[in-house]
């Protein structure tokens, strides 16, 4: 039987406590910068005020508080930081010259209700104020060009935009797991790797703790790819808050068209072990981030 560290129960409490820190800052930010086209900023908050489960978000709290033992201000910003580019992407992600799709977190998805140029200009806005906030709201200068810095370099062209190329690329090729690593690694993973990082970096982390955050990210990235890949194909469009079997439609590399489900599920076991393993040089605190590796596996939605 695999160890639980905190009970499911727990943990859901505990995600639950921290989207709601996050969507605190977001609602702030927005309420804040009052500047925005009202017209936009309804296309922005849509988006953004849906019902999303924050993981990556929550992510950059949880390190840092198993770096310095509580979560702040700093970690708070970030996290808003990670979500705006996180929102942005599904936004464009949607579209009909991408995937085309209609449903997103349980409401139609923001090309549906504002038009495709409303919901292009309202990702572009959600990402560059992502930035702008990291940039004036952290008041260490030297932390804020390291945040940046990841998070750039995560949702670059060499992270998730380049996933989504290979992505788009992949659709009816019958590529194999080498290809499928490289999407989901770029796509996925590696803004769970900054999430982890941004976390380590606002708590003060050393090189050590940060590298073995930066192992923890990828690693339950990863998993949490594996798993919306095997949701996709097992779970309800009401489950899911989106548009069910839409991989299988489009011929989209996944992991259980390339492996199948069972190899899938002992592929998301081993990424579980191995986030866990990477967290060995933190105590207690780290707990949350032991047992949301282990959550992934049973993931719903």
């Amino acid at each position: 039987m695999t160890q639980q560290y905190i009970s499911s129960n727990e943990f859901k409490g505990l995600l639950g406590i921290q989207a709601g820190q996050v969507n605190s800052v977001l609602a702030r930010v927005l309420e804040k910068y009052s500047d925005i086209h009202p017209d936009l900023k309804r296309a922005m908050s849509y988006s953004l005020e849906a019902p999303g489960k924050r993981i990556r978000g929550a992510i950059v709290l949880w390190c840092c508080q198993a770096v310095c033992g509580e979560v702040l201000d700093s970690a708070k910003v970030s996290a808003g930081a990670i979500e705006m580019v996180h929102t942005y992407s599904l936004v464009h992600d949607d579209l009909p010259a991408m995937d085309d799709d209609d449903m997103r977190r349980g409401q139609p998805t923001c090309h549906k209700a504002f038009g495709e140029a409303m919901a292009i200009l309202a990702g572009d806005a959600l990402l560059t104020l992502a930035f702008e906030i990291l940039s004036v709201e952290i008041s260490d200068g030297s932390a804020a060009s390291n945040l940046i810095g990841v998070l750039a370099r995560a949702s670059g062209g060499a992270g998730m935009i380049a996933g989504q190329v290979a992505d788009m690329a992949g659709e009816k090729s019958g590529g194999g797991l080498d290809m499928l690593e490289y999407i989901h690694t770029n796509k996925t993973a590696k803004m769970f790797e900054a999430a982890a990082v941004m976390g380590g970096i606002c708590g003060g982390a050393s090189k050590e703790q940060v590298s073995c955050l930066r192992q923890y990210g990828m690693a339950v990235g990863l998993g949490f790819q594996v798993a919306d890949d095997i949701l996709d194909v097992s779970a309800s469009s009401e489950e899911l808050g989106k548009t069910a079997g839409k991989d299988a439609i489009q011929e989209k590399i996944t992991y259980p068209a390339v492996a199948g489900i069972d190899e899938s599920r002992r592929i998301a076991k081993d990424l579980a072990d191995k986030a866990i393993e990477s967290l060995s040089v933190f105590d207690g605190r780290a707990d949350v981030l032991r047992q949301l590796s282990l959550e992934l596996l049973s993931r719903t939605r």
